[in-house]
């Protein structure tokens, strides 16, 4: 598995880099600052494998975080418990704070490089969707049923957790499976 992205969403700049400090010691983590959560909103919105943000930008933008509550992790000023996000008391010693996202990405780490391997024939279905083409075309193809593609299609969003087209067909350049459209 490559590098663990993870974008640090605050503009608090003490605690972006507490943040980063103390991921500094994990291997294969890459950090970005993003100082407003807008900056990941319009950007490639799951390009980050981690989103790591304080609790009032949370809720100011539950839209975005929400759905991706699975890979946020929020800093509280306490740690309830009984929140749907993964959380990270601020007031905690370090040690605790450095633990507690330690596990957590030791946690992603085991999990992405479970679920994240694209089969041959999904990289196939990949290549072809990135490419343009629509489910029958891919079927028609790959001499397939469309069952069979959307089922690939499922597949692909599910490892990957990108939805659209145009985020699939990033990932299958970013990742060297397409060299032009």
């Amino acid at each position: 598995m490559g590098n663990i992205k993870i974008a640090i969403v605050t503009a608090d700049s003490l605690l972006y880099l507490g943040i980063r400090y103390i991921l500094a010691d994990i291997p294969a983590v890459m950090t970005t600052h993003l100082r407003c959560a807008n900056d990941i909103v319009n950007d490639n919105p799951d390009r980050y494998d981690v989103v790591i943000t304080d609790a009032e930008t949370c809720v100011s933008y539950s839209d975005y975080f929400l759905p991706r509550r699975h890979k946020t992790v929020v800093i509280t000023s306490q740690d309830t418990g009984n929140s749907s996000f993964f959380s990270v008391d601020r007031c905690a010693a370090p040690s605790v704070i450095a633990e507690r996202l330690i596990d957590y990405i030791d946690r992603l780490k085991d999990s992405v490089t479970s679920q994240s391997e694209l089969s041959q024939r999904e990289i196939d279905v990949l290549k072809l969707v990135a490419s343009g083409k629509i489910n029958k075309e891919i079927a028609d193809e790959l001499q397939i049923s469309i069952n069979t593609v959307l089922t690939h299609r499922k597949n692909i969003t599910a490892k990957l957790g990108i939805r659209s087209v145009s985020g699939l067909s990033v990932y299958a350049m970013m990742n060297g499976y397409l060299t032009k459209l």
